[in-house]
């Protein structure tokens, strides 16, 4: 079950395009959603901190390369057609209020 949510991940794969080999994808998936649902996910990786950190063997190096992690080409905000139009001036009015 491990090995076929790691290749799943590890691939970028759809569930529907798992090998046969690590059976039927529906399951795989559900027990994915099931074990992030009841917190299997945070006691392993809690167990695995904890036992690396045991063994002076937890050494934190992250490195992240932009040709891999993209932000969506509308994330910037940027308007691409000039700055945006200035809201006109609001001018009271000449008539008399109404009550």
């Amino acid at each position: 079950m491990i090995d076929a949510i790691a290749y799943k991940f590890q691939t970028g794969t759809q569930w529907v395009h798992l090998p046969e080999k690590y059976g039927n994808w529906r399951g795989v998936y559900n027990r994915l959603r099931m074990w992030a649902v009841d917190g299997t996910w945070e006691r392993v990786f809690t167990a695995l901190m904890a036992q690396a950190d045991a063994e002076e063997d937890l050494d934190w190096a992250v490195s992240v390369d932009s040709t891999i992690v993209r932000a969506h080409q509308h994330a910037a905000g940027a308007r691409k057609r000039g700055p945006w139009p200035t809201n006109p001036t609001t001018m009271p009015s000449a008539g008399p209020a109404a009550d």
